[in-house]
Order: C-alpha cells, then sequence, then structure tokens
C-alpha cells in the first residue's frame, strides 16, 4: 500500500518521511507516588506510673532490641519488690518447718506412739505451706515486673523519632501519648495505589490462577526518591489489598526494599516504578501523533500517496513510541513528521525510513 506512483503527485508535493508499522516487544516503566513506612513502627508507652527520671537515648538515634529508652522513677516499686521477695523467704522458711515436723512425726506414728492424725495434720500443714510459697514467689514476679517496667527498653532494633516528654514529665500506663515512635528500618515498606484500569493490566500481564501467583512473577521494582535519585536497592511487590477503596477507585499495593544503610526512614516519599514487559505490539514514535480533542491521531498512507486523519488507541508509552491496541495493523504506513498543519487528504512524496523500532525501553 501507499505507493500510488507518481500521478497523483504534482509539483510543490510535499516530501515527508514514513515508516511501516511493524510488531516489536516493548518495557514499558510506570511510576507511582508512595508513602515509605518502616518494617515495625512501635509506640513507646509506660506500664507503669511514676516521672521520668532518665531518659538514655536522643531524637534520630539508631538503638538495639534491649537497650534502655527511659527510665521511671522505680523507688516504690523497687519497695514492692524488696516487700514481697521477703515474703517469700518467709513463706519458704515456713514450708521448710512444717516439712520438718512432718517427717518428725513419720517415725512416732509407725511406733505407734502418736495416732496418725497427727501425721495427717501435719502433712496438710506442709501442703498448706508450699501453696504460700508458690502464691508469695508469684506476687514477688509480679512485683519485679512493675519493677523491671520502670526501665523502658526497645523491643526492636530502630530509629528512635520525636521524644515529646522531658525528664520529670509524670507518665501513666493509662496515657494515651506515647514517649517515642520506634522504627525498624531494616526494610522499607512502599504503599501505592493503583487504579483498577491499570490493575487490570497488570493482573492480565502475569500467568497464574490467584494473585498471589501472579505477584511472585512481577520483576524487581525500583524506587525514585524525593530527591529524584534512583535508590540503590530493588525491591519487590509483596502484598495486594483484598478490595478497591470506592471512593478513590484504586487498589492499594506494598513494595518492600531492602534498607540497609538506613537511608530511608518512615514517613519518606518517593515514586515505586514498575516495568512490564509486552510482547507483539504495535510501536508508533509519539512525534508521529497529533493530539486533538483527547483524541491521537496519525496520519497514515493510502492509496495515491493520499494521507488520511486515522484516529488510534493508545494503551502505553515506552520510550519515545505509544504502544497502539487499536487502529492500525502491521504493515500500515504512516507519516513521521511535519504533520502538524497537515491537511487531511494531502498527496505526498513519501520518504521511507527505518521501521519502528521494536524492544523499546522507556
Amino acid at each position: 500500500m501507499g505507493n500510488g506512483g507518481k500521478d497523483g503527485e504534482k509539483k510543490g508535493t510535499p516530501a515527508l518521511p514514513v515508516i511501516t508499522v511493524t510488531l516489536g516487544d516493548a518495557t514499558v516503566r510506570t511510576a507511582y507516588s508512595s508513602l515509605l513506612e518502616g518494617k515495625v513502627n512501635v509506640e513507646i508507652r509506660p506500664q507503669v506510673d511514676g516521672t521520668l527520671s532518665a531518659i538514655y537515648v536522643d531524637e534520630g538515634a539508631l538503638v538495639k532490641a534491649g537497650q534502655p529508652l527511659f527510665k521511671i522513677d522505680d523507688r516504690v516499686y523497687r519497695e514492692q519488690y524488696n516487700s514481697a521477695l521477703a515474703a517469700q523467704h518467709a513463706a519458704e522458711a515456713s514450708l521448710f518447718v512444717a516439712k520438718l515436723n512432718e517427717e518428725k512425726l513419720v517415725p512416732l506414728v509407725k511406733n505407734n506412739v502418736i495416732s496418725d492424725i497427727q501425721l495427717k495434720t501435719a502433712r496438710a500443714n506442709r501442703q498448706a505451706a508450699k501453696a504460700v510459697v508458690e502464691q508469695s514467689r508469684a506476687a514477688a514476679r509480679s512485683a519485679f515486673v512493675n519493677y523491671d517496667y520502670a526501665t523502658i527498653k526497645a523491643p526492636v532494633s530502630g530509629y528512635i523519632g520525636k521524644i515529646p516528654l522531658r525528664l520529670g514529665s509524670l507518665v501513666s500506663k493509662n496515657q494515651s501519648a506515647w514517649l517515642t515512635l520506634l522504627s525498624d528500618v531494616s526494610e522499607i515498606y512502599a504503599y501505592f495505589s493503583m487504579s483498577e484500569i491499570d490493575f487490570i493490566r497488570f493482573r492480565n500481564q502475569y500467568d497464574g490462577a490467584t494473585i498471589q501467583e501472579k505477584v511472585k512473577q512481577v520483576a524487581p521494582v525500583s524506587l525514585i526518591m524525593a530527591d529524584g535519585n534512583m535508590f540503590v536497592e530493588k525491591g519487590a511487590i509483596s502484598t495486594i489489598s483484598g478490595q478497591f477503596d470506592q471512593s478513590t477507585g484504586s487498589v492499594r499495593i506494598r513494595a518492600v526494599f531492602p534498607n540497609p544503610g538506613g537511608l530511608l526512614r518512615s514517613g519518606n516519599t518517593g515514586k515505586v516504578v514498575i516495568e512490564s514487559l509486552y510482547h507483539h505490539v504495535l510501536l508508533v514514535p509519539q512525534a508521529a501523533t497529533v493530539e486533538l480533542q483527547d483524541k491521537v491521531f496519525v496520519f497514515l498512507l493510502g492509496k495515491g500517496n493520499k494521507v488520511n486523519k486515522q484516529v488510534i488507541t493508545v494503551s502505553g508509552k515506552s520510550g519515545n513510541n505509544y504502544i497502539v491496541s487499536s487502529g492500525l495493523k502491521p504493515g500500515d504506513v504512516i507519516v513521521t513528521a511535519g504533520t502538524e498543519k497537515l491537511p487531511d487528504g494531502t498527496v505526498i512524496k513519501p520518504v521511507r525510513s527505518a521501521p519502528a523500532a521494536g524492544n523499546a525501553r522507556q
């Protein structure tokens, strides 16, 4: 097609470059705005009442699991533990005496010196003393827990957030405000949303009976940080929400990135970049298209080298090319330049150039 000879050409016929549309492979990179959160975000709260007597860390510090963070005045809890410990020791001594009394009566009963009623009474006293020991030990353990809670330790390794309180501040186990927020950022979760149309395309691109099976086949994703630089580590899509948000018409997706250097922190923003590979698609240079009233046109070369406006449907962008899903077919010839003011039905002199490149990459 598109060769109608010189019969249709007249003096002054514009010479314009054309290409033959062919099938090719394309890699499409799509960026989604995302909010970054640490692997674990722990609100550090007091478990006992008292005043802050020590703050061992500063905002932004990296701490290890088990490291002391805050100290609540523990004098009351220390004395309660000491009292409970003393009661435990007294109960253990009473149990020892009860055992001696029981053992002392055993030979007397065997020799019929005393009745077995006295031995049974001694055994019952020993059992009662044993129960008191168990009760006192439980009370001592409970008192120690409160005493130990006075020193607030890091449950996980991570970075310390804002510390709103200061030394001497009164804290309570029932207060709503936390002492600080501890973030484990050894891994970063990047949350982003995908529209329903994009999700359908995304879902149909991969094999598998379930979403979980499809997710496993997604290529590693990248992260563009807020300053525009690419994060050095690659990530992976880990979870997809089970339902769409009716207010936004989008689905929530989580990507996980290793963060060994702690460069990324909770609250950062960025863009998750997903690469999708399309096979055997029609590729048309963006420079060969004209956009008008939300429609995309190309100039299709017909008989007699006459060009006609042709509406195309664009399903994606790959580098400098559009991926066309309808409006063209392999072998069609289109004009690639000089189309801005080209009237529909113009006869041109086609200048052949290479086909639209396959294997394009954005």
